[in-house]
């Protein structure tokens, strides 16, 4: 499994693919994503529920990310496609440099939809919310 923290080497392997969209911190754009995420997920034969579980939950995590987003910043999206699931990374330049609420609904829904999740800031006040989606895999066990 392909450790959340560890995408820049993922991304270099020869079983792995990498989609990276950029666009401006706005929900007006977050359609794009959720048709890329479609599109992905679909390539790796993942499930309509899989596939909608997916969508929803990149939703979630850029609307978490945009709250938090500089205004007239950048919202960065990567997608890791490798042979058993995806991972998906967003991130943009926060305004007060804290991650969200774990204990929120919204982290709830995104934990519950996505598998594995996590959040973290960087150095220069980035907010990253990264998450694995698995193809088959229903409350941490292969369906």
């Amino acid at each position: 499994m392909t450790q959340l923290g560890a995408l820049d080497g993922a991304a270099n392997s020869p079983a792995t693919d990498f989609v990276e969209i950029r666009l401006p911190a706005d929900g007006a754009y977050l359609s794009v994503l959720r048709t890329a995420t479609a599109a992905l997920a679909a390539r790796l034969n993942f499930t309509i529920d899989e596939i909608e579980d997916l969508r929803i939950a990149v939703d979630e995590a850029c609307a978490l990310v945009l709250v938090k987003a500089v205004p007239e910043g950048e919202l960065l999206c990567r997608f890791v496609i490798d042979p058993i699931g995806m991972t998906v990374v967003v991130t943009a330049p926060t305004r007060d440099g804290t991650p969200p609420a774990r204990d929120s609904f919204a982290w709830m829904v995104l934990s519950a939809l996505a598998g594995e999740v996590d959040a973290s800031i960087s150095a220069d006040s980035h907010l990253t919310i990264s998450m694995r989606k698995e193809r088959g895999v229903v409350d941490g066990a292969n369906a």
